[in-house]
């Protein structure tokens, strides 16, 4: 296992506990929060259906 691989872990783990952006961005280092959001954070197949489920709510 490389070094990044425990780096990009810790990031996701990190999101998907709620801890907030900024604060993941500030941990790792990141100058930019794009750079965490983009390459290291990934919805979770439950997050993605959480967000269709309240998509349909909100259509009746």
């Amino acid at each position: 296992m490389r070094f990044h691989d425990l780096r990009h872990t810790c990031v996701t783990l990190l999101l998907n506990l709620g801890v907030p952006p900024q604060v993941v961005r500030d941990i790792v280092g990141h100058s930019d929060i794009e750079v965490t959001m983009t390459i290291y954070a990934h919805a979770s197949l439950d997050d993605k259906r959480r967000a269709l489920r309240k998509l349909g709510d909100a259509l009746g």
